[in-house]
């Protein structure tokens, strides 16, 4: 059984940095895409990074200089480095993983349970 877990959620002054982390665990063949999303209170969830297997990155436009993505895929994590946090900021962040359990080539998109970034003006 696959589970995400992320960790480094806090409570940060606005110009502060946190780095969050999201590792995968249970039956992994291979990981492909991973990446970060956010959701703030009565807002829809939104793309905050991707990072392919490869190591490629997309931003959306607002995280774009602050924020970071990365991987580890020797243990299947990813992080987001999140620098000049802004007011706006404050949400809970999830990770996902396209993700195949076996050599079938079928993935599938597993999410974590998110952990929650407060800014503090």
């Amino acid at each position: 059984q696959v589970q995400l877990v992320e960790s480094g959620g806090g409570l940060v002054q606005a110009g502060g940095s946190l780095r969050l982390s999201c590792a995968a665990s249970g039956t992994i063949f291979r990981i492909n895409a991973m990446a970060w999303y956010r959701q703030a209170p009565g807002k829809q969830r939104e793309l905050v990074a991707t990072v392919t297997s490869g190591g490629s990155t997309n931003y959306a436009d607002s995280m774009k200089g602050r924020f970071t993505i990365s991987r580890d895929n020797a243990k299947n994590t990813v992080y987001l480095q999140m620098n000049s946090l802004k007011p706006e900021d404050p949400a809970v962040y999830y990770c996902n993983a396209d993700l195949a359990e076996d050599y079938s080539g079928t993935y599938y998109r597993f999410w974590g349970q998110g952990t929650q970034v407060t800014v503090s003006s």
